[in-house]
């Protein structure tokens, strides 16, 4: 993997943008959206995330934060498996999504092609972190 998007500086702030898989236009139904402002909110009072932007888009996320505890990739990391786990549960006990058998679906075919995956991949793997390291790249951002 390459050098370039990876959390090197454990102090820094970052830019990160991460997806569903096949791009899956999830966020477009509140209950859901709900659990992605509930997961923020829970990192920056208990894992120490410090959130200076954020965007949720229907298929994709940005944010810009640092970790006080120095994790970004820790927080980034329990960040995507905590909503991921939590938004497959309420696709499933949602009897009002109308696309609910093809979500599971495509959730389900998705984790079948990665061996590291046990049932469902909801999050694309990659995060593209950006370091915030001078004034150009954060207005860039």
């Amino acid at each position: 993997m390459s050098r370039k998007y990876k959390f090197h500086n454990p102090k820094a702030a970052y830019f990160v943008s991460f997806a569903t898989v096949n791009w899956i236009d999830v966020f477009t139904r509140q209950i859901y959206f709900d659990v992605l402002a509930q997961s923020i909110n829970y990192c920056r009072k208990e894992k120490g995330m410090q959130l200076y932007a954020y965007c949720f888009m229907p298929s994709h996320v940005h944010l810009v934060f640092r970790s006080s505890k120095e994790d970004p990739a820790g927080i980034l990391r329990d960040f995507k498996k905590y909503t991921s786990k939590k938004i497959l549960k309420t696709i499933e006990g949602n009897k009002r999504e109308s696309r609910k058998e093809w979500l599971l679906w495509m959730f389900k075919r998705a984790g079948v092609k990665k061996g590291n995956v046990s049932t469902y991949q909801f999050w694309q793997h990659h995060n593209k972190p950006i370091e915030l390291w001078s004034p150009k790249v954060i207005k860039q951002k």
